[in-house]
């Protein structure tokens, strides 16, 4: 009951936001109109966007590299960070899906999550369970228990006492980290620019203070030019958080540089010596090469969703697995696998609500019917209906016989 009564606020407080303030935005549906655009023409024109993007970032004095799989892309990683490093992260949902976090520790990694949502899950040892707040599902009180008994010192269920506990706790990771890893929400690569849309301000940490950053982003996050890249950066906050723009919008373009000393051009002055960017397939191009579900590719990850759906409001995280709610099953069937789909794809109720409220006018519940039917055809059926047809095709009833 906790939890869906902290679901339930959360969306019905998201949904007030976003309807409040799409009424002071009259000119955000020509933004919604250019990111629908600038989503299908990168989704046609993948091969020649990666292309381009690789050479932007390289002549930039990046480093860029393309990971067909998970596992490439954690093999990659890896090289770049090594072992026995302080790590810090800004929220990333594809990190989420590489396990990334996990793979690093193995490495003898510290990794310290700086988003106060990821943070507190984190140190719980839990998933998230929203990709805008993945912590809605915890009570104040169990933060103040948490953060308590991590350093050690009573603290008060109280949500400016928490955030400035957590903003002590995580500024001297700032300074001390060795490589800092951040995700992106659009990339343009016509002049290889990195959007990172934040409210706390964490991001900017880490994807400045330490010597090395790594962005990690799938390709459905390269668009082709910036202003493609601005359009999605103002859809977002209406649609995701309620606001008319968040706190921060960043645009990294390479490694920090100067040419102060006799217009020499030297990278590394008080930002990174190093950027590097890790574009990540793992099953992205199956997706964007369907018939139906290719539309699942064009999902800003706004999570505008997630606030109208029943099906979430009752179970959270349990609708999903690294993504959730109907769009989360098509996100899973590809990355994951249809095992882990198969979980998802049959709770939801296609009722229809999702698709009203997505600001790319996704038809989630059709691809929903689609993907059920992919499953079936491999044989991924929920054991209750499962049950039930074999009941059906014995007995000629879902019945069963009945007792004379």
């Amino acid at each position: 009951e906790e939890l869906k009564a902290a679901l339930r606020k959360a969306s019905q407080v998201f949904a007030e936001n976003r309807d409040h303030v799409l009424k002071k935005l009259p000119y955000l549906a020509s933004y919604r109109k250019k990111a629908q655009e600038a989503k299908a023409w990168a989704r046609e024109h993948r091969e020649e966007l990666l292309k381009q993007l690789k050479e932007s970032i390289e002549s930039l004095g990046g480093y860029f590299y393309f990971a067909k799989t998970k596992q490439e892309a954690l093999k990659i990683i890896g090289d770049i960070v090594g072992s026995n490093k302080k790590v810090i992260k800004s929220k990333s949902m594809t990190t989420e899906e590489l396990d990334l976090n996990e793979y690093l520790e193995r490495l003898n990694n510290i990794v310290i999550e700086t988003d106060l949502g990821e943070r507190i899950i984190q140190l719980r040892k839990e998933r998230p369970s929203h990709n805008v707040v993945p912590a809605v599902h915890l009570s104040k009180e169990r933060i103040a228990e948490l953060f308590s008994s991590h350093m050690g010192e009573h603290l008060p269920a109280d949500a400016t006492a928490l955030t400035r506990a957590a903003r002590k706790m995580l500024r001297k990771d700032f300074m001390e980290a060795d490589v800092g890893i951040s995700g992106a929400n659009a990339i343009a690569a016509e002049t290889g620019t990195i959007f990172i849309v934040t409210n706390e301000g964490n991001a900017r940490f880490v994807t400045n203070a330490p010597p090395v950053h790594i962005v990690v982003a799938g390709i459905e996050k390269i668009v082709r030019t910036v202003e493609d890249g601005f359009a999605i950066s103002m859809v977002l906050p209406p649609y995701g958080t309620g606001q008319m723009v968040t706190s921060y919008i960043s645009l990294i373009t390479g490694p920090s540089r100067t040419a102060d000393i006799e217009l020499t051009t030297v990278l590394g002055v008080h930002g990174p010596l190093e950027l590097h960017v890790v574009i990540v397939d793992n099953g992205r191009s199956a997706m964007a090469n369907d018939p139906v579900l290719y539309e699942a590719f064009y999902c800003i990850r706004c999570g505008s969703c997630y606030n109208s759906c029943p099906v979430y409001q009752n179970v959270g995280a349990a609708f999903g697995h690294r993504y959730f709610a109907a769009i989360g099953a098509i996100w899973t069937y590809y990355t994951a696998g249809p095992e882990e789909a198969a979980k998802i794809a049959y709770q939801c109720l296609q009722c229809g609500l999702c698709t009203q409220v997505c600001p790319m006018e996704l038809h989630q519940s059709e691809m929903v019917k689609n993907l059920r039917g992919k499953l079936v055809q491999q044989g991924y059926i929920p054991p209750p209906i499962k049950q039930l047809v074999e009941t059906a095709e014995e007995t000629g009833s879902i019945f069963g016989k009945r007792e004379s």
